[in-house]
């Protein structure tokens, strides 16, 4: 439902490049937000079967959101009355009639949204595999915790998810720990459950050769994608000197949204305090944040406040150049604390970084401490600070540690073997539907 700018898209798009070496005919329906950039559907997914749903041309309203950010052209789904809902239901079922879904054998619906009710209306004889990708459960969470006075109609789509998702012969989650909150939100038998983690493209995220003074030089100067408040990319740019210094000492890369639950503005300070101790050259570079959004304090104020030194605003790139980064860096840092997956962290470390992330939810899953990276407890600057001092002032454990954690995601997490596990998922929820017998239970 949503255009393409977080994690859902990429996954998506590696699966629908993925799956048809397994024997799988996949076409995209996807929102999309075109001559933009960034949010353009036919643009990311290029060379794929791919249907635009464009909100700027009105094919239908722009998409709801699982986060509430205050002036955001997405309103957070809890907010929307039924009417709103039907609108989002009906511009969707056109789409779906379009792209042929009732001839599909399986529908593979991301995420828990109006999607789903469409796709009952045009195509209610073909079975759906469900796919959460965590945040629908932050948004129910937060619900169940009591939601806030705007969110009026709360309790209207958690009944709308949880009947989505008792829909589904199958629900994909991301992890083994998702499962429990899956059943405890929506009320669905965990055997339906299957963990299907993100991947990464063993073929694009590797270790290799790079120059690394160059690479910086056009990344935080000759090419600046950097902004801050009020500013356009390009507004934050480094003098050329400065910029080629980066790559004379070890490298920290973060690369999120600059969403409130990302914690920057906390890792900003860990890496100060971790600077100060370790007594010696470093750089933290902060690649993403979705232009023009933001929650919270910017990043770019932050290191104002603090005075914090060798701290660099890279800007939004598109996913292929993420690798380049990871060439030119020493370890891949993640504060996050509800972060669902990681997809970064795996994809830094098949590039042969270590991990430094926060011991909760995805990261968790991905991060072995004292072999592949290090973790720490949510919320703590201290301890974050902490673990960027060890991996900054001992290169030979960050490279014990980067080597373990490439041989590791790509045991657990390359596309090519996840989805040759999918399309047989999806082969069999095709073949029962097809024989009219109701669907098996099936385990992670």
């Amino acid at each position: 439902m949503f255009f393409p700018r977080g994690g859902s898209a990429h996954v998506a798009r590696a699966l629908a490049r993925e799956l048809p070496a397994h024997g799988c005919e996949v076409t995209i329906v996807s929102g999309s937000r075109s001559g933009r950039g960034v949010g353009d559907a036919e643009r990311f997914y290029e060379g794929l079967d791919v249907r635009p749903v464009d909100f700027t041309r009105g094919d239908a309203p722009m998409h709801p959101s699982y986060e509430d950010r205050p002036d955001a052209p997405d309103r957070v789904f809890a907010a929307l009355d039924a009417e709103a809902c039907e609108e989002h239901v009906v511009a969707w079922a056109r789409a779906l009639d379009r792209a042929g879904a009732a001839d599909a054998d399986v529908l593979h619906l991301h995420h828990l949204t109006p999607i789903h009710e469409a796709a009952l209306r045009v195509a209610p004889h073909v079975p759906v595999v469900g796919h959460l990708h965590g945040t629908e459960l932050l948004m129910l969470e937060r619900i169940a915790a009591g939601p806030p006075p705007s969110w009026e109609h709360a309790a209207e789509w958690e009944r709308r998810m949880r009947g989505w998702a008792h829909r589904c012969e199958r629900i994909l989650v991301l992890s083994r720990s998702q499962i429990s909150r899956a059943q405890r939100l929506l009320g669905i038998d965990p055997l339906r459950c299957v963990v299907a983690p993100n991947g990464f493209d063993p073929s694009r995220f590797a270790p290799r050769p790079i120059d690394r003074r160059a690479f910086w030089r056009d990344a935080l100067a000759d090419e600046p994608q950097g902004w801050r408040p009020g500013g356009e990319e390009g507004s934050v740019a480094y003098d050329r000197a400065r910029a080629a210094q980066v790559a004379r000492a070890p490298v920290l890369v973060s690369v999120s949204r600059f969403t409130e639950v990302k914690r920057l503005p906390l890792l900003i300070g860990a890496f100060e305090r971790a600077r100060r101790a370790v007594g010696a050259p470093a750089s933290l570079v902060l690649v993403g944040g979705y232009p023009g959004e933001w929650e919270g304090e910017h990043p770019f104020v932050t290191i104002e406040r603090l005075g914090a030194r060798d701290v660099y605003l890279a800007g939004w790139h598109d996913h292929d150049a993420l690798a380049g980064f990871f060439a030119a860096s020493d370890a891949v840092v993640l504060a996050s604390v509800r972060e669902q997956f990681g997809s970064v962290l795996v994809e830094g470390m098949a590039c042969g970084l270590p991990a430094i992330a926060v011991n909760r939810l995805g990261p968790a899953d991905i991060v072995r401490p004292g072999q592949t990276g290090w973790l720490v407890a949510p919320d703590d600057e201290a301890e974050l600070a902490g673990a960027l001092a060890q991996a900054l002032s001992h290169p030979e454990e960050r490279r014990r540690r980067g080597v373990a954690a490439r041989r590791d995601v790509l045991a657990r997490f390359a596309w090519p073997a996840l989805a040759e596990r999918l399309c047989a998922l999806f082969a069999e929820v095709a073949e029962t539907e097809a024989q009219g017998e109701p669907a098996a239970a099936a385990g992670g």
